[in-house]
């Protein structure tokens, strides 16, 4: 799929973009180049020391932010696939820092859309977060509004092979800034701080975000809005997991916090579609035929009024389990 391409991710230094950088240069040895661009000098020092040009050719780090078109259209020049990653995703910090939050995340939307249009790229696949789905804070409210615009950008690429998909996905196991890290490090002092015992997140591992992906690369028509079949957690669990021996205080939820995370809404339930593995929104107009993509897909219609969140799972992480999980995908040394 990916040999003879050239790829490149925004935001490209993260968990996300180097795991995707490690996936991709493992299973596609001919690929013609992978760009990651963004705009953390340090980071991408860090991550040339881990992928370093004179082993793997086909590499490129490309300091910019999504925020400079100019740099992003040039950074974009002979350019196969974009993946967009790059984002301010700290609720509280988007909450006290809007502007930034805004000029990141929907500024750098619009200019990743344009600098497309006006280059050669034919797939783009940006990531969403389940914060966009019926969003109480600024970072939601942001993402969610870059989805609607990627989304969007199927209806004005006019006769250009060009296709805009969007993958919404809950906490990635491990990611930085997410809970179990923050645990793991807390865990030192003997006090897991937790914002409400009733919490519940959503649980994907790197590998599982990457497929998804790489899926939406290979799979998507223009226009869908793909979402995982995932398991969720009880903030409690993980503390349990992780330090079972700590004092678990409870702290209160931040502004803009939500006490249980949602993919799906209802009212998307008129346009979501089971692919089996994933569940997939579609534009109320998509560019396709309907019937074609139920027929290709074997998609079925979810009923009306379905709803997917953290708290109405049918699918659980348990204490054992993200103990499991814990030393597969974050820290192979981990003991409770």
């Amino acid at each position: 799929m990916l040999n003879h391409k050239s790829i490149l991710i925004t935001g490209g230094t993260g968990s996300l973009g180097k795991e995707l950088t490690k996936t991709i240069l493992q299973n596609w040895p001919d690929i013609k180049r992978l760009v990651i661009f963004s705009r953390d000098e340090q980071k991408q020092f860090q991550m040339e020391q881990e992928f370093p040009t004179s082993k793997y050719a086909a590499i490129r780090y490309f300091i910019g932010d999504v925020r400079d078109f100019e740099r992003l259209k040039r950074a974009f020049i002979g350019i196969d696939y974009v993946i967009h990653a790059a984002a301010m995703k700290h609720v509280h910090i988007a909450e006290y820092n809007p502007d930034e939050c805004v000029k990141t995340n929907i500024g750098g939307a619009e200019n990743v859309i344009r600098a497309c249009l006006e280059t050669s790229v034919s797939k783009v696949v940006a990531l969403s977060t389940d914060k966009a789905c019926a969003p109480i804070n600024l970072y939601g409210a942001t993402k969610l509004t870059s989805d609607k615009l990627f989304i969007a950008a199927n209806k004005i690429k006019g006769s250009r092979d060009l296709k805009f998909s969007v993958v919404r996905y809950g906490n990635v196991m491990g990611s930085n800034g997410s809970v179990i890290p923050f645990f793991l490090n807390k865990k030192k002092e003997g006090i897991l701080p937790i914002t409400d015992p009733n919490m519940t997140r959503f649980n994907i591992s790197l590998k599982g975000g990457v497929d998804m992906v790489l899926h939406a690369l290979e799979s998507a028509w223009g226009g869908e809005l793909f979402v995982p079949k995932i398991p969720s957690y009880k903030i409690t669990d993980v503390a349990e997991a992780i330090g079972p021996e700590c004092e678990h205080k409870i702290n209160g939820i931040r502004p803009g916090e939500k006490i249980h995370e949602e993919m799906i809404t209802s009212s998307d339930s008129f346009t979501t579609y089971d692919l089996g593995k994933y569940y997939v929104i579609l534009p109320q107009i998509p560019n396709f035929n309907l019937n074609d993509f139920i027929k290709n897909f074997n998609a079925k219609l979810v009923p009306q009024g379905f709803h997917y969140t953290s708290e109405n799972n049918a699918e659980w992480e348990s204490v054992d389990s993200l103990r499991k999980l814990i030393i597969e995908h974050v820290d192979p040394n981990f003991k409770p």
